[in-house]
């Protein structure tokens, strides 16, 4: 796929078919991503690819907490955006129930959308990106945001659909428990990848954008 039509077709895919995603595609993509720019090389990006048994044990234990009404407790503290962001925020959502069908006063299929992102929108495959603990600075979690633009753009090649997101890591100890990753790495982020559900109606979601006179400052030409 050329780059410019990926870019534009890139999306959020919140629910994916039950096909299993080869690893050797899985290792290309993330062969060809480890070209991502990072601050003077320093490639912090530490990566765990996990499927199968040990994600439907992540997922397990990630509803178990919920139902339990463990708070989530994710390493990297979630924003509480304000203003503009927070209408966007909402925007999305209000976007996202209507092609659902769910209402604002429907409490019970609003708590369903929530466990999907804590069940990776059910697809085969989960990408968590962290990095050393040393690390954690501003410039590391860019770069960290760069390779994981990367794979969602790489993906589209293989035919393949991705979704970044924090729920993924929002019970960390569960997925160091069961994808065996030490505490010295900090887990910042999530993607799910794998083959779209062409019928899921969240999928046909084409989230806005500002124009560009909203955000950008032009001198000197």
């Amino acid at each position: 796929m050329e780059i410019i039509e990926a870019i534009r077709s890139r999306r959020s895919v919140r629910s994916y078919q039950q096909k299993p995603v080869p690893r050797q595609i899985i290792e290309e993509i993330i062969s060809v991503a480890r070209r991502s720019p990072s601050s003077v090389n320093t490639q912090p990006w530490e990566i765990t690819v996990v499927s199968g048994d040990v994600l439907e044990s992540i997922k397990k234990e990630h509803l178990a907490k919920l139902a339990e009404g463990i708070p989530p407790a994710p390493e990297v503290p979630e924003t509480r955006f304000q203003d503009k962001y927070r209408q966007r925020q909402v925007d999305l959502a209000v976007q996202i129930f209507q092609l659902m069908g769910i209402s604002r006063e429907d409490k019970v299929k609003r708590m369903e959308w929530l466990k999907r992102g804590f069940s990776f929108f059910d697809a085969p495959v989960a990408i968590f990106i962290g990095m050393d603990r040393s690390l954690a600075g501003e410039y590391s979690r860019f770069d960290l945001g760069a390779i994981a633009q990367t794979i969602c753009l790489a993906a589209l090649s293989y035919g393949l659909s991705t979704c970044i997101h924090g729920q993924g890591v929002s019970y960390p100890d569960v997925v160091r428990k069961y994808a065996g990753i030490p505490e010295t790495k900090r887990l910042d982020v999530c993607i799910s990848i794998g083959y779209a559900d062409a019928d899921f109606p969240a999928n046909r979601l084409e989230s806005q954008r500002e124009p560009l006179e909203n955000f950008v400052t032009w001198r000197g030409f």
